[in-house]
């Protein structure tokens, strides 16, 4: 399915349920996740939120409701969380450009979060860093776009550790991503 019929598709979509197009196939997504995804997704955009604000940065992040759609791929995806650097249009009801995607991933989205949505979200021009954290322990996985290539970290389950995001100068300590989730 392309983009265009995707979103004319959406106008049907009943109220209660959340819809992805990946790859041009429609994905019908959980509604209503644990509480504990929702929290870590909360942890991190306001950390980013007000770390932007007090460097004067132009970054924003924007969290599962917004829409990534991108023409060429046939995309339309609900990232946990995404973020933006530069202007937005003040009408802009999605983004084709984001610098930094990141998944909160349970034992039900990990596989589709590092399968299907990374070989879609690695084809992003814009991207430079894909960060899937696991929601039910201490580990957090960050991709780095280094020239063509993406280069994987090890994974973080150190929670002393910092989560690092060069590209939009960004770092927060691992145990705040988790706060009030784990331990």
């Amino acid at each position: 399915m392309s983009l265009d019929d995707f979103e004319d598709y959406l106008a049907d979509k009943p109220a209660n349920e959340k819809w992805e197009l990946l790859g041009g196939r429609v994905v019908k997504m959980m509604v209503g996740a644990r509480w504990e995804h929702n929290r870590i997704v909360q942890n991190i955009t306001t950390a980013m939120m007000i770390d932007f604000r007090r460097r004067g940065s132009d970054c924003r992040p924007f969290a599962e409701t917004f829409y990534l759609k991108q023409r060429f791929m046939d995309l339309a995806a609900l990232p946990d969380v995404m973020v933006r650097c530069g202007p937005l249009d003040k009408e802009a009801t999605s983004l084709s450009d984001p610098a930094v995607l990141v998944e909160v991933a349970s034992r039900g989205t990990a596989r589709r979060d590092r399968g299907e949505k990374w070989s879609l979200y690695k084809r992003l021009p814009s991207l430079q860093h894909y960060v899937i954290v696991a929601r039910d322990e201490v580990a957090i996985d960050v991709l780095d776009r280094q020239g063509e290539a993406w280069l994987e970290r090890p994974t973080i389950t150190d929670p002393s550790a910092l989560l690092t995001l060069p590209a939009i100068g960004f770092e927060m300590a691992v145990a705040e991503v988790y706060r009030d989730v784990l331990g």
